[in-house]
């Protein structure tokens, strides 16, 4: 029995593949908690309901306006008439 230090042993370094291995699997963008109220998890729902019926209706825009010609940069669909009377207008925020 070895009673006191060893020559030539070290200690096992640390292994820095497991930090690049939890690194890795780490998502890129923004983090959120689930919310763990009643009040909180019905809008989170509700968020998440109108969130997607808003893509979804912005997407059969998007699709429908492609598929009525050629393909082409899209503009804002407002009448010519309009949008000097538009302009007239001062901002709400101001």
């Amino acid at each position: 029995m070895v009673q006191g230090k060893t020559k030539g042993l070290q200690n096992k370094a640390s292994s820095s593949r497991h930090a690049a291995k939890a690194a890795a699997n780490m998502k890129k963008g923004q983090r959120a908690i689930a919310p763990k109220k009643p009040m909180l998890m019905k809008q989170a729902a509700m968020k998440k309901d109108l969130t997607a019926k808003i893509n979804k209706s912005i997407e059969r825009q998007m699709v429908s306006a492609a598929s009525s010609g050629k393909l082409t940069i899209m503009k804002n669909t407002i009448p010519e008439g309009s949008s000097s009377a538009s302009g007239s207008k001062s901002k709400p925020g101001k």
